[in-house]
Formats: structure tokens, sequence, C-alpha cells
């Protein structure tokens, strides 16, 4: 009996212990800020790295998020994405821009006036957020359906300037950010006055016009000054307790690492051309293995990342048809004007292959010159050595035998052995022949050869 009262008492040890240490978890996972960094032009690893990170501030009771910004802006597709996660994240978001000497222009603005809390350092600016027209259309009518492909930067550009196209583009936006600075409760007049007249502000101006809520240089200054505000959180409004809340820093992971090189344009452009040429390479030897393993992998990535990306197909089209001609000059020589056909093709592909003005997504010319300049090597001159390499006389196997020299073994008028290639071979002859009389291969049929004296060789007939 007093077993099982020690053992019931040990149970119930266990069992508060491990309810004091849940609780003590739940309390360190719920207490925490969460900092998120946004640096360079926003695209679709930006997209992904925010959706993951506000999924994680979810799952750990996160009591808020900071998302640090410092970005020229990126791609729309990447900004409504990112602004959709905000919107519906259950955690409360503050975009802050920071630190000092930063800049949250173009997508930064939408993403700052879509935040819960919108912050700046001192010595920071935000605007210029008016879309730019790709490729001669108008954003509203590029990309696939229901999805937008205007990529705000900092070029101004006025809806009674533009055409059809463009004023239906920049109209979007307006409503677009209007809308995000009603749900906030900012200033909506300059908020269209950023998309229309590609207008700027400097941080305490922001604060004046309430565009955004408050000036803070550093960290510390920032969770005391959104100590005690009320946010509107999807259906309900939460006040914000961060005094004294400890600050963890996530950073991207692997995968959004990986998806940040590879959506990089220039090295998606890379990845397409080594796939190319990988390709290329296999089919002209096969079984090598290595080019084509390369080739396919980087080619796979390639589209992944370019499927991903805003391209004009136009572009790719004309690159590969630069590359057949390119191919087509080494094949069949055309004293040059294929070879120049297919370079200006490809170049002008290059050029025109990301559909969108954004900043930080366009090629670099010194990448496409370089890749120019290689395809020209690669293309012409390899692959008219390996032509020349195959119209070369047979140097091997039974084919080189024809036409080969030497000598009869003995005296026979139809049927004996001769000494060719340092072997002896049975043949036959039309013509008798004697010992080490010189004879010249004319055919085979099988392991007999068929000779005739030299003598008797008429000029023309020599096979060499």
């Amino acid at each position: 009996m007093h077993v099982m009262t020690r053992i019931s008492v040990v149970l119930l040890l266990f069992l508060a212990a491990g309810v004091l240490f849940s609780s003590a978890s739940s309390n360190a996972a719920g207490g925490h800020v969460l900092q998120l960094t946004i640096e360079d032009a926003i695209g679709p690893a930006t997209d992904d790295y925010i959706a993951r990170a506000l999924d994680t501030a979810a799952r750990d009771q996160a009591s808020l998020v900071v998302i640090r910004m410092d970005t020229p802006g990126g791609l729309d597709t990447a900004m409504r994405g990112i602004i959709k996660n905000i919107t519906a994240s259950p955690v409360p978001v503050a975009s802050w821009v920071a630190p000092t000497g930063s800049r949250a222009a173009s997508a930064g603005t939408y993403i700052l006036y879509a935040s819960h809390i919108a912050a700046m350092a001192p010595g920071t600016n935000l605007g210029a957020a008016t879309p730019v027209a790709i490729g001669g259309m108008g954003a509203a009518d590029k990309g696939k359906p229901g999805q937008r492909k205007p990529d705000t930067t900092d070029q101004p550009d006025t809806a009674d300037s533009g055409d059809a196209s463009t004023r239906k583009s920049v109209n979007d936006a307006a409503a677009y950010i209007r809308g995000l600075a009603e749900m906030r409760g900012r200033n909506q007049e300059w908020a269209e006055k950023a998309v229309r007249e590609a207008a700027s502000l400097q941080a305490s101006e922001a604060l004046k016009l309430n565009v955004i809520d408050l000036i803070a240089a550093n960290m510390d200054e920032l969770l005391e000054a959104v100590h005690g505000r009320e946010v509107k959180l999807q259906d309900k409004t939460i006040t914000l307790d961060t005094k004294g809340l400890p600050v963890r820093l996530l950073e991207p992971d692997w995968r959004s690492r990986l998806l940040s090189v590879i959506t990089n344009p220039n090295i998606a452009y890379i990845l397409l051309l080594v796939g190319i040429y990988g390709l290329i390479l296999e089919f002209s030897n096969p079984g090598a293995i290595v080019p084509g393993t390369v080739g396919a992998i980087s080619l796979l990535l390639a589209l992944y990342a370019l499927q991903l990306l805003p391209i004009n197909y136009a572009g790719i089209a004309l690159m590969l048809l630069g590359l057949a001609l390119m191919v087509g000059e080494a094949f069949q020589p055309s004293f040059g004007i294929l070879g120049i056909g297919g370079v200006v093709a490809f170049v002008i592909g290059s050029v025109i292959l990301m559909d969108t003005e954004a900043p930080g997504f366009g090629i670099d010319l010194s990448v496409i010159l370089t890749f120019t300049v290689s395809s020209v090597l690669v293309l012409i001159l390899l692959v008219g050595m390996a032509l020349k390499s195959r119209n070369r006389p047979v140097v091997s196997g039974s084919e080189q035998l024809i036409g080969a020299d030497g000598y009869a073994l003995g005296d026979f008028d139809d049927e004996g052995m001769v000494f060719v290639h340092s072997e002896s071979w049975h043949a036959n002859t039309s013509a008798p022949l004697h010992k080490d009389e010189p004879v010249r291969v004319t055919g085979m049929d099988g392991l007999t050869l068929h000779v005739e004296p030299l003598e008797k060789i008429q000029p023309g007939e020599d096979n060499h």
C-alpha cells in the first residue's frame, strides 16, 4: 500500500513538472519579437521568406513581427504576395525603414502602408511608387490572367502622360495603395500622389503627414514606442505589449537563400545557357554523360527561376534562334551571314529577356556580351572543329584497309596470302601475283581482301 502511495506521489510530481515546463515553454515562445530583414530588390525569394517567417511567428506565438526594410522596390507580384501575407497574419506586423540612410521606395512604400505599424528611422525616405509599363504595354494588360505584372520603380509617370494601358496601370496602383491607406487609417491623398507623381518624403515629413506612425532610431526605441498601441488585427483590436521583450532575428533559411540565388536574373540567364550548351555537347557526343547531366540540371533550375520572373517569351525565342543560326554557320559555312544574324538575334533576345524595369531585375550588359562571345567561340569554333575531325580519313577499323598497300606472301593466280598493315590476310585477285610483289587493297569481303598489283592500278583509282 505504501509502495502504491509513493508511486502515485512520484507520478503527480512528474505531471506537475510537465505542466510547469509546458507553461514556461509557452511563455518563452509567446513573449518575444521576431525581426525580419528586407534588403535590396523585392522578388520571389523575398515573398517566400516573409511568408515562411510569418508562419513561424504564428506557430511560436510571437507578440510582434518587425520587418526592417531598405529596398529600392521590386516586382509587383512579389510585393502583393507579401502584402497578402501581412494582412492575413494573426501576429501584428511593424515595417520599419532602418537604419539611417535606408529607403522604402516603390514596392517598399506599399508594404509600409499595408503594415499594422509603419515606422522609419531618422534620415530615411519613402515614396516613388509609380508603376512603369512594360515592353510598351500597360502592366495591367501583361502577364497571366488575373496576375498584374507592373513593376514599381522610381521613375515618374502620370496617368495623363501615357496611353490607355499606362493610365489603367497607374489608376489600378493608385486605387490599391488608397485601399491600404484607408485600411490602416493613413494619409490617402499623399499615397495617391506617390503613385501618380512619384512623390517622396523623408521621415519627419512622413510623420507630420500621417504617412507613418512613428520615428525610431533603434529597436529599443521602436518597441518602447509601440508599447500600449492598439492595432486592428483581422476582426479584432489588440493592445501591444512589447516592453522589455527579447528580439529574435530570423534569417532566411536555405530554401529562401537558394531561391534568392537562382531567381537573380543574371544567374537564371547563365543557368539557361549552361543548360543549352550542355545538351548540345551531349547530343553531339552521345555517351559523354557529364555535359548532359550538368545541362539538364541547369536547364531545369533555369526554367523554375524563369517561371517566377517576368520574362519576355519573344526574348527566349530570339536567343534560341540566334543559337540555331550560329550552329548553322558551323555546319554550313555561309560566309558569316548566318553567324552574324545569330549573334544579333542572341544579343537582342538577351536584352529583352527580362520583361521588367524593376530595380535589381535586369540582366547586366557585361554578362550578355560575355556569353555572346562565348557562344560564338563554342558553337562556331568547337562545333566546326568537330565537323572537321569527322571528315578526316579513317585511321582505324576495317575501313582503313581500303586503299592500303602491302605485298604478296607467295605466288598465286586467284587466291593467296598477302601482308597488309603488319598482318597476314587471305586475299583474292584478278591478276596473277608473285611473291613480294606490291599490291593495293581495293575492297573487302568479311576477312578476305580484294587486291590488285600496283602497276595495274590506274590513275584516279587511288582510294587514299
